[in-house]
Formats: C-alpha cells, structure tokens, sequence
C-alpha cells in the first residue's frame, strides 16, 4: 500500500505506557534518538515494513465530528509545526494510557516517529508513526567477565520480526478523509487499538466491500450452518462462496443466494444473519460491489474447512475445490456401530 524508497525518520521518540486499570504511570522522554546508521536502517526497515503489504486503509471518525478526533488533531498540529512533535508525541501516549481500562492492555514501549518521503499512490507525502512494543522476546548477550573469560547473561530485547501494533497517520487525504493504516499482530482486544485508541472506520472502498462481505460468511457458517448442518454442509458453504467470488469479478447479493443456497429457508437465514452481522458489527454489508482479488486472497487463508472428529481424525476441505466435498465425500450412520461416519473416494494418495 505504501513504497518506502525514499521515506526518512526524521524525528523519533520513545516512552513507556503503563496500564490505568493498574494505576501504572507512563514514563516520558524529553529527547530525541540518535540513530547510528546501523540502527536507523533496521529501525526503518522494522517499522514500515508491515505497510508495504497492507490491502485496506482507515480514516479517522467521531460520534459528534471527525475534527474532534484526538489523534487526527494531534497529527494535524505535528504537520502543521513540527517543533510541536515532542509535546505532541506526549499527547498521544496519554490518549493511549486512558483506553487501558482492563487488567489484559498490556503496557509497553511506544515509539512515535515523523517520516517524510512516503510514497501513496504515486503521491510522495509525510507520516505520523505510532508503533507499540508489546512483547519483548529472550537474547544470549555475551560478556567478559572479571576472571578474563568469556560468559553469557539472558537479556529481554524488542524483536526486528514483526511490530506488535502500529499505525502511520498520512498528510494526505481523500473525500473520506485523511488517511490511516494500521496493522496489529496481538489482537488480544479488538477495540483497544483501532476503535478505542484510533478510533477510525474501514475505507468505503471495494476492498472493506469485500472484507465485511466474507467476513460475514464466515460467521454465518460458523453461527448458523455448522450447529444446523455440520461442519461437511459448513465447508461446502464456504468453498461455494470462495468460488463465487472467484468466478466473479462482482458481486450481486440477490444472485449470490440463488447460486450458494437451494432452499428459500437458507436464503431467508442468510438474509437475518446479514441484518444482524451489520447491527452487531456497526458496518453496512454492501448487495453489489467489486471483488477485491488481493483481499479474497488474504482473507481466504482464515477460512477454515477441517473436518475435526471426535476419533482423533481430521478431514481437511480444500476452499478452492468446492466441489470436491459433494462428490467425493458422503456422511452417514452405522447401525451396527452406532457412530457416523464420512466415506472418503479417492483414486490414489498424494
């Protein structure tokens, strides 16, 4: 989503966030880091690399006016005078200390970085960078000792792999307003970060059209079809509706029913479960939009198709082979036994 080629730190910050529920108390810094160039190169490649990759954006909202926003006012006061980024970057952790309102918000270390060269669209711009270091992970430092030999001591350091939460808040905007990415890698709460902390809403775009849609699939299949039909009837559903999107390059909610569901009753559930995914999810499920083909690649990963049994026995669905379970799979009951069984045709192993 975003070419970090030409981007530069110029200014980074780091302070502690304690945990309110725990009457913690944050810890600030007054200066700024001074990278070594070493440090700097992994420090840059460590934050912006989870953006690269990223499908959806955000933007900033409020119940009353987006104006309102804390983070969209301190971004704008940090573009507008960038003296102003110490102060600022203080702001930000206190606004993220106050969504800790239960014993499971972890505290941390929070880098707040100013970036300037990010490409977005073909559009060079500058950044606001929050990152949150959750977990910190065990390292061998080795030292020498006073008897002249060599030893080795565990320390805790911040791993290069992968950031834990983090967000870049661009100078630049569209008819929705400006325009925030966010990835978080411990979705342990999934309120604090993007709704609490950042509070901003998906892009009304094909690519959140297309999220919330097999988001919802999923969930109707979990919810409605696997209690109903089993888990064979659950996998048939998703594999269909993987499959429709697919051979689709948009969809039409009323054709959609028609082609995955044979019975009205189906139909008419579907039709419940979309009213109540929107009301519970806050979000409006969209009857026709465009397919997302990045999006349905990376949300197709978290459907899951496996048979589990109770016999310690697994039977993995493919989702890209929706027709594979209806026809070489039949579920049905041994008297003699008194157990279900599925049975499995097949040509030859793999």
């Amino acid at each position: 989503m975003i070419k970090k080629n030409k981007a530069e730190i110029t200014k980074c910050i780091l302070h502690k966030v304690a945990n309110k529920f725990n009457s913690g108390q944050n810890v600030f810094s007054e200066d700024l880091i001074r990278f070594d160039q070493e440090s700097y190169d992994l420090m840059k490649s460590f934050l912006l690399k989870p953006f690269g990759s990223l499908t959806q954006s955000y933007r900033f909202s409020h119940h009353a006016d987006v104006r309102l926003n804390e983070l969209n006012n301190y971004a704008s006061e940090v573009f507008k005078e960038e003296s102003s980024f110490v102060e600022y970057s203080k702001n930000i952790v206190n606004h993220l200390f106050e969504q800790s309102n239960s014993a499971q918000i972890k505290t941390g270390d929070v880098l707040v970085v100013l970036i300037e060269g990010i490409e977005y669209k073909d559009v060079l711009t500058e950044a606001v960078g929050i990152f949150k270091i959750e977990n910190k992970v065990d390292f061998f430092q080795t030292y020498l000792d006073d008897n002249e030999s060599f030893d080795v001591v565990v320390q805790k350091g911040i791993s290069t792999k992968k950031i834990d939460k983090g967000c870049l808040i661009l100078n630049t905007s569209d008819t929705e307003g400006t325009i925030v990415l966010s990835v978080d890698n411990n979705n342990y709460d999934a309120q604090y970060w993007i709704k609490n902390f950042l509070s901003v809403k998906l892009a009304d775009d094909y690519n959140s059209h297309t999220q919330n849609y097999l988001e919802m699939c999923k969930e109707f299949s979990e919810e409605v079809i696997k209690p109903e039909l089993g888990m064979h009837e659950q996998g048939n559903f998703l594999a269909n509706t993987v499959d429709y999107f697919k051979e689709n390059e948009a969809v039409d909610y009323a054709t959609f029913k028609d082609e995955i569901f044979e019975e009205e009753k189906h139909k008419e559930k579907f039709d419940e479960y979309k009213k109540h995914f929107e009301t519970l999810n806050d979000v409006l499920i969209r009857n026709n939009f465009d397919v997302s083909g990045v999006v349905l690649k990376k949300e197709k990963s978290k459907l899951k198709t496996e048979i589990k049994l109770d016999t310690n026995i697994s039977i993995k669905l493919d989702v890209d082979a929706p027709e594979a379970a209806s026809e070489y799979l039949e579920r049905g009951y041994d008297e003699e036994k008194k157990m279900k069984y599925y049975k499995v045709y097949f040509n030859e192993e793999k």
